[in-house]
């Protein structure tokens, strides 16, 4: 048979003597397998179905009455139990069906047998182990499960487990906790066992709002390098976390306007660093990732920043506010709230170098921003010459992009210019968002206008925006109007707003 491979002989490429046989099983095991895993031609494949859609959970009913407590004396607890309310196609409820308070009882009197060692002497000359021997039993402590009625043998090295204690027995002697279900739980702050206070600390559960959005503004046009901000934690928050995942830079800045971490243009080691009462904790990994965390709460304002060096991935935040904070609903700060003039092009911040022997376990030193020299040092600061008139304070109020009422809180000089930090009272023209409190930048440290601390002015600013997109803030001229505040001032401002030309 030409071709083919001859009786007792061997194949054209020199295979042994039956391998074709071989070659033979191998191909039909092979058509088998791709028979099961493949569809034959003309056959229209299998789609698999789509998961089922997940089953809704039932819901709680309300609560039932408390218990008699479970002692008549020192220590004891309640119990009250609730409902799940669901349907044949519904899940069971997540959560726990008793709740168990600790009951406000008087102290046992004097002499008196303790729960546990009471609890053991039940068993006293009761058969056990199945022999006919006779124990009396004490309380023993040594062994693993402390919600167990562990006793020992009078008089013998032996205990034995009678099952779980009754509920409301100590867990060890002059423990604090208490035994309910077999499990060791102290008592929270609302009396009830096993809660904790939630995240902002309080006993009442869902008085705490979480907060947490992803920060995506600022996309850089190309060569852009400047300091932006992200949001501002409020004082009073709780479990904060802030991460960023690029090349950029998270920055952290006080109330006061003093950097506490990677401020003029200085990068911080990464460690642990105390801001606003709190402990925080600035970690960076090789691959560029930022996180900022800390417990809280916060005792004041905290300003997040970014100093960009690339366009913005987004910069996830989250932190836990009290229900009724008067941050909530207000959003986040406002975006006029930029902390330093910051320009273009400017170089990118140096990277801390390692030390000799090792890592660095301290920042590099960094010194937070100042007064500088400049005119106002140096004597060239003229006399200052606040608008006067009804003419003048027309023109102001309708050139201005807002105008209002505010309480000057802090006042720092930051390079050239001089910051002031406002309490917004009364909004009487606003053409861009302006939130309860705001940065008004002064281009001059000459003291003009004068603003005193804790006075309260009636200020009319425009909004600054500079070419490059890495200032957005509220600015007032060194000849911008702003005099004391009066009602009498209050009501010359609202008769100059008819007289503003309508927008075409």
């Amino acid at each position: 048979m030409a071709g083919g491979a001859r009786e007792g002989g061997s194949d054209p490429r020199g295979a042994p003597q039956g391998a074709g046989s071989w070659r033979l099983l191998l191909l039909a095991w092979l058509s088998l397998v791709g028979t099961a895993q493949e569809p034959a031609l003309g056959t229209p494949a299998r789609v698999p179905e789509p998961p089922a859609p997940a089953r809704p959970q039932g819901t709680w009913g309300s609560w039932g009455p408390w218990s008699s407590c479970s002692s008549s004396c020192g220590d004891g607890v309640a119990l009250r139990s609730r409902r799940c309310l669901r349907s044949s196609e519904e899940q069971p409820c997540t959560g726990d069906p008793r709740q168990y308070r600790l009951c406000q009882l008087p102290g046992c009197p004097g002499g008196s047998v303790p729960f546990r060692a009471m609890q053991c002497s039940l068993y006293d000359n009761r058969p056990v182990l199945g022999s006919s021997a006779r124990y009396r039993w004490v309380p023993f402590h040594g062994a693993p499960n402390l919600c167990d009625l562990n006793c020992l043998a009078e008089g013998h090295n032996f205990y034995y487990s009678f099952g779980r204690v009754l509920d409301g027995t100590r867990c060890s002697p002059g423990s604090p906790e208490l035994c309910v279900g077999g499990r060791c739980l102290s008592v929270g702050c609302d009396g009830i066992l096993g809660s904790r206070p939630d995240a902002c600390g309080h006993c009442s559960h869902g008085s705490c709002v979480l907060i947490h959005r992803l920060f995506q503004g600022s996309d850089p046009s190309s060569g852009y390098l400047g300091y932006v901000n992200v949001t501002k934690i409020p004082a009073g928050a709780t479990h904060i976390k802030v991460t960023d995942r690029s090349r950029n830079y998270l920055a952290l800045m006080a109330s006061d306007g003093r950097y506490v971490l990677n401020g003029d243009r200085t990068i911080a080691w990464p460690g642990p660093y105390e801001a606003a009462g709190t402990l925080l904790t600035y970690s960076r990994t090789p691959d560029g990732t930022e996180s900022l965390e800390a417990a809280g709460p916060t005792r004041e304002d905290l300003q997040v920043m970014v100093l960009l060096q690339e366009p913005n991935p987004g910069i996830e935040y989250q932190f836990w506010l009290p229900r009724g904070h008067p941050q909530l609903g207000r959003g986040d700060s406002s975006a006029l709230r930029q902390p330093q003039p910051r320009g273009a092009g400017s170089p990118p911040p140096p990277e801390p170098s390692p030390r000799p022997g090792g890592s660095a376990t301290e920042p590099p030193p960094r010194s937070p921003p100042g007064p500088s020299q400049d005119g106002a040092t140096a004597g060239r600061c003229g006399r200052c010459r606040p608008p006067k008139g009804r003419s003048q304070r027309i023109r102001h109020f309708c050139q201005s992009d807002f105008v209002f009422h505010g309480r000057i809180l802090a006042r720092r000089v930051v390079g050239r210019e001089t910051r002031y930090e406002v309490e917004v009272k009364t909004r009487y023209r606003q053409r861009f968002p302006l939130v309860a409190r705001e940065y008004l930048w002064v281009p001059s440290t000459c003291g003009c206008p004068t603003l005193s601390e804790g006075g309260e002015y009636l200020l009319m600013a425009r909004r600054h925006v500079n070419h490059e997109h890495t200032l957005n803030r509220i600015l007032l001229q060194e000849r911008g109007y702003a005099r004391p505040w009066t009602p009498r001032e209050a009501r010359l401002v609202r008769e100059a707003a008819p007289h503003c030309p309508r927008p075409p």
